[in-house]
């Protein structure tokens, strides 16, 4: 390059061909052409002009510029993101302009995800079936109430909407005919007759107090139809009004209102509520004219319930991989069908079930009588593939195989079916435990007669009740007070009953389909479970050539609860010879006592009886 740096300075004049084959075009730039660079620069504001840079120092370039760049917008607070949809403006919502009616609804929901079906005043680790009823009701604008927003209303508060439930399952338990009664707004007109201000003025205008609509009671001069009383001494209602008592028909001011078709042209509520309400709960029907004063809870008459169990209840073994004595005759996993029928049986009539129930001292209840019509167990009609497995020789209790003439097609699906008319806390989970101890072989019929003699054995043994899962509500029924039949007096109207509404029920994303899935999602993880054991059961050697180890002579006894597995109990005691639990007076007492709900002079009293009622045993 001193060829370069000299040539100008000594007045040496080199052609111009020969200057580019010396300098390269990255080094060596003519006058002219450096002055016709200046020049453009100049006029482009000061920016470079990259025409005739080399691929390698643009790309050199471009990574510096990236590098300032990134760094430079490090510290810069990026700009909030313009919303461009206008914010939804809540319509003001005047209840005094609908009218309201008492209706019935029927519903359904599988209980597995839920906290029970009544709400809680204490928070609860899973949501309760009242909480997302009370939550698309009030999204519907089906109900009012003052102060909740219906797109989040919070706290579960029934007030002002003439609110009654038949049957308040527990954790885990379903139901696919449970009741409410609700009052709810309807599309029947208000009467156009002059109706009192809902505003109250002095003479002077001095004071104006306006009345407080935000409830679902009756309206002014509103009309609604009802049924006849269940009970036969009621009368014989009429159509009403809320404050004026029985309207004549033919008052002119009220025929728009008669008019109205209080089915075809009311509100869709299963429907709407469907619509809102999670895919396992369901809303199958609704009663448009309940009896006069009627209440889900207290004109209920008759509550079924269904409790659903496999034969075998759990995976048998082979009989040569049995160890140790066991404490039945029946093989692990068996039920003795027959067995179980006969202690059912005795359930049947009017007892009392305090030996059949979990005490609850809040409510200090003293009669724990409850009719029961019906127990029996029953066989379910199953539609799903069978394990075959379990109908080999090696697995299969010779019992069963002969009271079925060899031709056991396992598993089976059956139910204790219970109906009463009203049952305790737990009372059916307590019931279905003893039968399964029954079915096992544990117990005889004839300890469900001893556990029924409460002056002979007035504490409950400690005995674990059946698991919570496979329990089911079927039906709750509001017969007339005198129908020895109990034939439910309801006019339900189920979906795709009503004219205009018939898609409701097979039509599309009516209620089929959605039953359709949640039933199809539950149905493909049984399908590929069952397919799975039956691939493991017939890999390897076979079962009939199996051999048992050495030992086992401790084995705990199985005891099967209703759960997807047994319950290791070690050696079985018998139900009987268990430890009794505090008769239901010294758990009332106590709990009145700790409550200071009782005189000081009455504790001596309160002291005697819990000694005497401390540990008692059979005979004892």
């Amino acid at each position: 390059m001193f060829v370069r740096k000299t040539w100008r300075r000594e007045g040496l004049s080199i052609p111009q061909k020969y200057l580019r084959a010396f300098f390269t075009k990255d080094n060596w730039i003519p006058d002219a052409e450096r002055s016709a660079r200046e020049r453009r620069s100049k006029k482009m504001g000061g920016t470079t002009d990259y025409s005739d840079w080399s691929h390698e120092n643009l790309i050199k370039r471009v990574t510096q510029l990236e590098k300032e760049l990134k760094s430079n917008t490090k510290s810069v607070t990026p700009l909030p993101k313009r919303n461009l949809q206008k914010p939804r403006r809540e319509r003001d919502f005047d209840p005094s302009k609908y009218n309201t009616r008492l209706i019935a609804l029927k519903l359904a929901y599988l209980g597995k995800r839920y906290n029970g079906f009544e709400h809680h005043a204490h928070p609860t680790p899973l949501t309760t079936i009242e909480e997302e009823l009370w939550q698309a009701l009030n999204k519907a604008r089906l109900i009012f109430s003052q102060g909740v927003n219906p797109l989040a209303p919070g706290e579960v508060n029934w007030e002002g909407c003439e609110y009654s439930k038949c049957g308040r399952t527990d954790k885990g338990v379903s139901a696919f005919g449970q009741v409410i009664g609700i009052r709810v707004r309807s599309n029947r007109p208000l009467p156009k007759a002059k109706a009192k201000s809902t505003r109250e003025e002095s003479v002077e205008g001095e004071a104006i107090e306006e009345e407080d609509m935000y409830n679902t009671y009756p309206r002014e001069n509103g009309i609604e139809v009802t049924s006849a009383p269940l009970s036969p001494s009621a009368g014989v209602p009429g159509p009403r009004g809320s404050d004026s008592g029985t309207f004549s028909l033919s008052d002119p001011e009220i025929q728009e209102s008669l008019d109205f078709d209080h089915i075809t042209d009311e509100i869709p509520y299963p429907q709407v509520l469907n619509r809102l309400l999670p895919p396992d709960i369901r809303i199958l029907a609704w009663c448009p004219s309940p009896p006069v004063d009627f209440s889900a809870r207290f004109s209920c008459r008759e509550r079924r319930y269904r409790y659903f169990f496999t034969q075998p209840a759990f995976s048998p073994i082979p009989s040569q991989l049995e160890h140790g004595a066991s404490a039945s005759k029946i093989k692990d996993g068996w039920l003795d069908i027959d067995a179980m029928r006969e202690a059912a049986r005795l359930y049947e009539g009017l007892h009392d079930f305090r030996n059949f129930c979990k005490v609850d001292p809040g409510k200090q209840i003293t009669n724990f009588e409850r009719r029961i019509f019906y127990a029996n167990i029953e066989e379910v009609d199953d539609y799903t593939s069978s394990l075959a497995y379990v109908n080999g020789g090696s697995f299969l209790d010779e019992s069963i195989r002969s009271k079925t003439d060899g031709e056991t097609k396992a598993p089976k699906i059956y139910t204790f079916d219970l109906h009463g008319s009203a049952f305790l806390w737990h009372q059916v989970r307590h019931m279905v435990a003893i039968l399964f101890l029954v079915g096992q072989g544990l117990e005889k019929p004839s300890v469900v007669s001893e556990l029924l003699d409460v002056e002979k054995n007035p504490g409950r043994p400690t005995y674990e009740m059946a698991t919570d899962t496979p329990l089911v509500l079927w039906d709750c029924v509001f017969p007339h007070e005198d129908d020895e039949s109990r034939t439910d007096a309801l006019d339900w109207h189920y979906i795709g009953d009503s004219p205009g509404f018939s898609e409701g029920k097979f039509g599309q994303a009516g209620l089929m389909d959605d039953l359709w899935k949640v039933w199809r999602e539950r149905k493909i993880d049984s399908i590929l479970a069952g397919e799975l054991m039956g691939i493991v059961s017939r890999q390897g050697v076979d079962a009939s050539e199996l051999s048992g180890g050495k030992g086992g002579k401790g084995r705990s006894q199985k005891v099967f609860d209703g759960s997807d597995t047994p319950r290791f109990a070690g050696k079985y005691t018998k139900v009987m010879d268990k430890t009794r639990m505090e008769t239901v007076e010294v758990v009332n007492e106590r709990y009145v006592v700790r409550k200071g709900l009782v005189a000081k002079d009455q504790k001596k009293g309160f002291k005697r009886m819990e000694k005497e009622g401390e540990g008692k045993k059979d005979g004892e």
